[in-house]
């Protein structure tokens, strides 16, 4: 005769088989998943620091052709490294570097090819301003004054505006285009720091136009009177 400790343990079994019939699918489908989700992450991870050698090792040869002035053992390393590793910093830096390289050897062209891939393609938005900021200098170089100004149109950190406002002060006044070649020094001498170089430069573009910085300094200094009742 069965024991009342029998009964229970048989009502627990059922209970449990009752369970696992209703949920026992879902919950091996849920082992499964993060079982599958586990192994997933550790393969990217592998992929990723394999990937990141790889493009390193690549981005060693991009420097080393640079080093030796080979420009075209440059172009096919970067356009490797392009079709390979285009998401990487590696890519980045090695086209902003070669596009330094072929422009000091003449191939304006290659130059100005890579600097535009990097602008266009780059994940991080400094390397992407960095890249329009000196595609705008070499087309300001060659007299491509609108184009110049395209590459200047599209929004970059904060840190960088300071920087395009003066590129955009150069590029107006080789246009002949003083007033707005004024506004954009304005802009840049504004948003630089008071003690630095690059701001210095900029005060004697200001002379250059017409304008004294010292006033510009007074002006800001007297703004925020206005604001007083």
């Amino acid at each position: 005769m069965a024991t009342h400790l029998d009964l229970e343990e048989q009502e627990q079994l059922d209970q449990l088989k009752h369970f696992w019939n209703t949920y026992g699918t879902l919950i091996t489908w849920v082992v499964l998943l993060a079982a599958g989700a586990f192994v997933a992450w550790n393969g990217w991870q592998y992929f990723q620091r394999t990937k990141a050698v790889q493009a390193s090792a690549l981005y060693d040869e991009v420097e080393r052709s640079a080093q030796a002035g080979d420009t075209a053992r440059i172009e096919r390393a970067l356009a490797d490294m392009k079709d390979k590793f285009a998401g990487t910093a590696y890519a980045q830096q090695a086209g902003l570097l070669a596009a330094k390289t072929l422009y000091e050897k003449g191939n304006t062209d290659g130059s100005r090819a890579a600097l535009t891939w990097v602008a266009e393609h780059a994940v991080d938005p400094g390397y992407q301003a960095v890249a329009r900021l000196r595609l705008a200098a070499e087309l300001l170089e060659a007299k491509s004054y609108d184009e110049a100004l395209k590459q200047l149109a599209a929004d970059v950190p904060k840190e960088f505006e300071a920087l395009v406002a003066d590129r955009k002060g150069d590029i107006y006044l080789a246009q002949g285009k003083r007033d707005e070649a004024k506004a954009e020094y304005q802009k840049a001498w504004a948003a630089f720091e008071p003690r630095t170089d690059y701001r210095r430069l900029v005060e004697i573009k200001l002379n250059a136009v017409g304008v004294d910085p010292k006033s510009l300094a007074a002006a800001g200094a007297a703004s925020p009177a206005k604001t007083k009742p």
